[in-house]
């Protein structure tokens, strides 16, 4: 029954998404006045463009792409452009770089300065600054548009930034490598929404009151792009595979091992995974069992196990795979007090591996989280945090969060223990999945495997946050790990602490009694091999 309420939701999220796009699609497609588009801008009631090949600013209709009028670019190399509410601003790259505040009523020129850039792109006006994308220095630079002087520098979301707009709230920018589109706050340069540009080289963007406008050089059009239509997740990209999952033990004596329980979690569908039938396993487990956190899991028993001897125990899952993308607007989120009483009743708990109580969390929470109340902030400051003060390192071994946070490394374990007692203490729940892990080639095989966070934010649920592999400098590396997924895992494993069957791991999971002396080796590992070559 459970198996087909999750089916339900996900045709239904599915259905959803086809009829009314999400964010990123593009709703209408115009042809742009010229070849050689760079710059984009919307006056209150028309777009504008900049040429860089024919040195002209082009007005055009948004309705049908019909120009307007045209008037000559004040530089010869406009790469940015932007409105005031009365004036164009064009940033020209050529040498020197300059700024311009173009009258378009009367063509003139009213302003000239010089860039405190030399690479200026894309431009945005906030109402009071001017914003300049620098892919020179890989920054973000709001300016004062009287004399140029830089009051704040901010890391774009990438070492490319281009085209830029201000929606009221945030800012947009531009890759053209990597054919996405940012949502950034001002204050800080977080990325908080990330989608892919209509075309292979996004080289302006507008903002008309309502909707997004992104102008792209290869393809020579103008797209209006889906913001928020209340889609809150996507699919693509999808993967088909088996996976086997062994779970072997080894008896290497000198004596006997009496009993041996074996547990194997059992995956089910998600958004990011669709199983394809139901789990086989070899043998048959003695039993299904479901802990205290709603984990399912098969159990195994072997009895007598001889010197020299292995019992060996395996999973057998074809599922389809699939990146999964939230799109999270902060200001919708709802407030701490709106998550469920079931929900914080079971995942605000402590438990030996947080120990939240601890001064340790305690002054970092207080640091990181301040007097905010937004989950959504709370979750994303405590993310910063983590990244800012630990440093991923592989050493074996699960230390309890504030050992670890003291400490200032860990594994991906351990920043998830960290993380998820930071969100706790902090009033937000949080729990966390073990998965195994797709390792590049198209049949491949794993025994590390990888845990992260979930955190659950009112009005969205529960949201997928990796502070492990979000680990780095670059804003858009940050958020490709929160609510964000790759299609090259499948979750096994759902828990909020210590489980009665699984402990603290994930995957599988073991329990002996031996008679006198007994050297146990236990190995698991997965098997990946693509469903389209399986014979």
């Amino acid at each position: 029954m459970r198996i087909v309420h999750v089916f339900f939701i996900l045709a239904v999220a599915w259905l959803a998404a086809s009829a009314f796009g999400t964010p990123g699609d593009t709703l209408k497609s115009i042809a742009l006045p010229s070849g050689y588009t760079l710059g984009l801008a919307w006056d209150g009631h028309y777009l504008w463009s900049s040429d860089r090949r024919t040195d002209m600013l082009y007005k055009f209709d948004p309705a049908d792409g019909h120009v307007l009028d045209s008037i000559p670019a004040p530089g010869y190399f406009v790469t940015g452009l932007t409105f005031d509410g009365k004036l164009l601003w064009c940033a020209d790259a050529d040498t020197p770089a300059k700024l311009y505040a173009v009258n378009p009523n009367t063509r003139l020129v009213e302003h000239t300065m010089d860039s405190p850039i030399d690479q200026p792109a894309g431009l945005a006006w906030d109402g009071t600054y001017l914003w300049m994308a620098d892919p020179g220095g890989g920054k973000i630079h709001q300016v004062d548009p009287s004399d140029g002087t830089t009051i704040l520098s901010l890391t774009a979301p990438t070492k490319n930034p281009g085209g830029m707009t201000y929606d009221g709230r945030y800012l947009w920018v531009t890759d053209r490598y990597r054919d996405e589109i940012y949502m950034v706050t001002k204050d800080k340069g977080d990325v908080i929404i990330t989608f892919n540009s209509p075309g292979q080289y996004p080289s302006g963007l507008a903002w008309d009151g309502t909707n997004l406008w992104s102008a792209d050089y290869q393809t020579d059009r103008c797209y209006r792009l889906v913001i928020d239509d209340g889609i809150t997740f996507s699919q693509k990209d999808k993967r088909s595979e088996q996976i086997e999952f062994v779970h072997q033990v080894r008896n290497f004596g000198p004596d006997s091992i009496v009993t041996l329980q074996v547990y194997v979690a059992i995956p089910h569908d998600l958004n990011n995974q669709k199983l394809l039938a139901e789990p086989t396993f070899e043998p048959k487990p003695a039993e299904i069992l479901t802990d205290k956190w709603g984990q399912q899991v098969a159990r195994f028993e072997f009895k007598n196990i001889p010197v020299s001897s292995q019992s060996s125990v395996t999973m057998r899952v074809p599922a389809e795979l699939y990146k999964v993308r939230y799109f999270v607007y902060p200001e919708k989120v709802g407030k701490l007090e709106d998550i469920p009483a079931d929900i914080r009743s079971k995942y605000l708990v402590d438990d030996i591996k947080f120990s939240y109580n601890s001064p340790i969390i305690q002054k970092a929470v207080k640091e990181a989280v301040g007097d905010e109340k937004n989950p959504y902030w709370i979750a994303r400051k405590v993310y910063n945090y983590c990244i800012e003060h630990l440093e991923y390192q592989l050493s074996g071994g699960w230390n309890t969060a504030p050992t670890v946070l003291e400490r200032g490394n860990g594994s991906c374990s351990e920043y998830t223990f960290v993380y998820i007692a930071m969100c706790r203490a902090a009033g937000l729940p949080a729990r966390y999945v073990g998965s195994v892990v797709h390792r590049g080639d198209d049949a491949c095989w794993d025994d590390v495997y990888h845990r992260w966070v979930e955190v659950y934010l009112p009005k969205y649920g529960w949201i997928p946050v990796d502070p492990s592999g979000g680990d780095g400098p670059i804003p858009q590396g940050r958020a490709a790990y929160f609510g964000q997924l790759d299609n090259r895992f499948v979750i096994t494993t759902i828990g909020g602490g210590g489980s009665e069957y699984m402990d603290w791991t994930y995957n599988g999971n073991e329990k002996w009694v031996s008679k006198g002396k007994c050297r146990v080796v236990v190995e698991q590992f997965a098997e990946w091999t693509p469903l389209a070559t399986k014979k």
